[in-house]
């Protein structure tokens, strides 16, 4: 997607702007000025007409109707004309001659900056495949040792005086962050206490009030993890003292409370973390300073999501096979209870949420302890990747057993944290997120969802046509292909023999064009967005407001995909961010996006005017079952039910 280069506005605007540089050269020789005053005269006119009429044309009252603009633009038209004649009759001179070099300059200046912004994308381009190639090798990051170090500083007490104008009290302390230009990161605000010693695989415990001071400048450890292939975060520091969140706010006096963007990295809850570059908040609300940026981290894999209560001692941790979303819960309360110190406002909490922040946010919402922590939802990805039984999270805690020689809790609790990361390494395919377990959360989320468990919440679902090739990029080829498998065999488990042989049939007939993997692919990502669909259908029928979006942008290396990776990096402006990653963000699909994002943000229609966002057309997104597609060549809102898959029956047989 591309602005238009120059529209009709544009000439509209010439003809009134014309004039004004017409009239100031004109006029000023008349008078007998030197030429110098004559330019700076018609450059001074033509100029201030400019912003005037540019602001009139522009506005919501000519745009939002068609009327409006063709009365305006016959309004220009009619005074260029009358001032045309009347220039021609007392000054002997036509503006048409002005009107012709204004053309020149509505067309030849944009051409100009495009051109030379398709060399510099181009030139950028170029250097992303010098580095990736075709991209068979998934994700490859070339941190420098100063990048690495960087990264990995710790915050320090603040024992002495600090910079009070970046610091901010709160109910558990004091917190001095760090100013950049007009932004103020505050970085590893810890949200709970620390999940180590004898209360590991606890739920996370509420901080204690405090009138410390805390520095406030990087970020905290990631979550404990998995370490996979193409992932930058392997470079970041590991703990199991993780629970820290991050606020990035403007640096202005508003003294009015700002809505707030809470943001969960994505990961299939075994990698991932706040620190991802992809998920920084400074660019977005340098480009929106009315927004208050949150991110967060919660414990993974092992260390928050597996059932102990099949272990000898484990009935001490009645919690642990939903740790990471208990976490959740307590970044939310705590920036509930605390964000209005930042110029937060918590009763306008908006969720947005990538792949496994996608289902987090998705199971939340069904989560009678989340009710009321945020308003508005935005999740992008499969929302309900979870299991519906605890069996699965008992199988991964005896294998944990197996894989660190021990047999009861107790003995757990003795092993340090490199042991059981080791062991989270070799049994990383086994690790695949929460539990519905009729406590927490209910047994059945669709079910639930349609008879109103998340009423109140507006949401924004999305979903891709390309991100299983994300996956592949960041896991690597064996990783992957077990990843494929588990998957593979999950989806079996809910088809009944209908179902079940027109995936078979389906596989075979792939198989026959591509790989078996490529078959296997195609269809989890098949699977993954009727269960989008499925969701969005059970919410609407819950009362719940929903939008669906379908990202169909084609990536800049084939191999690498486009999914949650372009789209988290599209939403959020980090477009550094995403060239490491092997793309480019489209400055205009981002900038179109993110006006749709600060609408939902604040509760207004979800509909652009022509020239709202300046050469961008007239766009309404309409609410589900029609969806907003984004593609290559346009943004627009239409049904999406013939993109969900090829399989005969499937999508029946996940309506029922």
């Amino acid at each position: 997607m591309m602005k238009k280069l120059f529209t009709v506005d544009d000439f509209m605007i010439a003809f009134i702007s014309a004039l004004g540089y017409g009239f100031g050269e004109s006029v000023s020789e008349l008078l007998g000025w030197h030429w110098l005053a004559c330019l700076a005269a018609s450059l001074a006119l033509g100029f201030t007409v400019d912003e005037v009429i540019s602001k009139i044309a522009f506005s919501e009252t000519v745009q939002k109707k068609t009327i409006n603009r063709v009365l305006t633009y016959a309004a220009f038209f009619l005074v260029f004309m009358i001032a045309d004649y009347v220039s021609v009759i007392w000054m002997g001179v036509s503006m048409i001659d002005y009107l012709l070099e204004e053309f020149l300059y509505v067309v030849g200046i944009p051409t100009i900056g495009f051109m030379a912004a398709m060399l510099i994308r181009r030139y950028r381009a170029e250097k992303i495949r010098e580095v990736y190639g075709d991209g068979s090798k998934g994700y490859i990051f070339n941190m420098s040792k100063e990048d690495i170090e960087e990264i990995n500083r710790q915050n320090q007490p603040v024992l002495g005086e600090y910079d009070t104008d970046c610091a901010v009290k709160t109910r558990t302390g004091i917190y001095v962050g760090e100013k950049d230009k007009n932004i103020i990161s505050y970085l590893g605000i810890p949200y709970a206490k620390p999940p180590v010693g004898s209360l590991r695989w606890k739920a996370p415990e509420p901080l204690p009030s405090s009138e410390a001071v805390f520095e406030a400048k990087n970020y905290g450890a990631s979550a404990v993890q998995v370490d996979q292939k193409g992932l930058i975060l392997k470079y970041h520091r590991q703990s199991e003292d993780c629970l820290t969140l991050n606020i990035i706010v403007s640096d202005d006096e508003s003294e009015n409370l700002k809505p707030v963007l809470v943001v969960f990295h994505q990961g299939i809850f075994s990698y991932g973390g706040s620190v991802d570059p992809l998920l920084e908040g400074c660019e977005f609300v340098d480009s929106h300073s009315d927004i208050v940026f949150v991110s967060f981290n919660y414990r993974l894999g092992i260390f928050g999501f597996v059932d102990f209560s099949e272990v000898p001692g484990g009935d001490a941790y009645p919690d642990s096979a939903n740790l990471g979303l208990l976490d959740q819960i307590a970044a939310l309360q705590w920036v509930k209870e605390n964000i209005a110190a930042f110029g937060g406002d918590p009763e306008r909490i908006t969720v947005l949420g990538f792949e496994a922040g996608a289902t987090s946010i998705c199971l939340l919402s069904a989560c009678e302890r989340a009710k009321g922590l945020f308003s508005k939802a935005f999740i992008f990805g499969s929302p309900v990747l979870a299991y519906d039984n605890p069996k699965p999270a008992r199988v991964l805690a005896d294998k944990l057993l197996k894989e660190t020689n021990t047999s009861t809790m107790d003995e757990l609790l003795q092993l340090k944290t490199e042991s059981l990361k080791e062991a989270a390494q070799r049994l990383w395919s086994n690790m695949y997120g929460p539990t519905c377990d009729g406590k927490l959360l209910p047994s059945d989320v669709y079910r639930a969802c349609q008879n109103g468990v998340a009423s109140g919440i507006e949401f924004i679902i999305g979903f891709t046509s390309n991100e299983m090739q994300v996956f592949h990029s960041f896991l690597g080829d064996k990783n992957y292909g077990d990843l494929i498998s588990v998957a593979v065999a999950d989806m079996m488990k809910y088809l009944d023999d209908s179902a079940a042989n027109a995936v078979h049939e389906y596989i075979e007939t792939q198989i026959a064009l591509s790989t078996e993997l490529e078959a296997k692919s195609k269809l989890i990502e098949q699977w993954n967005a009727l269960c989008i669909h499925r969701i969005a259908f059970r919410l609407l029928q819950g009362g719940n407001k929903v939008h669906l979006m379908y990202w169909d942008e084609k990536p800049l290396i084939e191999k690498l995909g486009s999914g949650t990776v372009d789209t988290a990096a599209t939403l959020l402006g980090n477009d550094e961010a995403l060239r490491m990653y092997g793309s480019m963000v489209n400055a205009d699909l981002s900038e179109t996006l993110q006006s749709f994002l600060l609408k939902f943000m604040n509760g207004n229609p979800l509909r652009l005017y022509t020239n709202e966002i300046k050469g961008v057309s007239a766009i309404e997104w309409k609410s589900f079952p029609k969806a907003l597609i984004v593609s290559d060549d346009k943004i627009h809102c239409d049904m999406i039910t013939n993109r969900l898959t090829e399989i005969k029956g499937l999508l029946d047989y996940t309506m029922k």
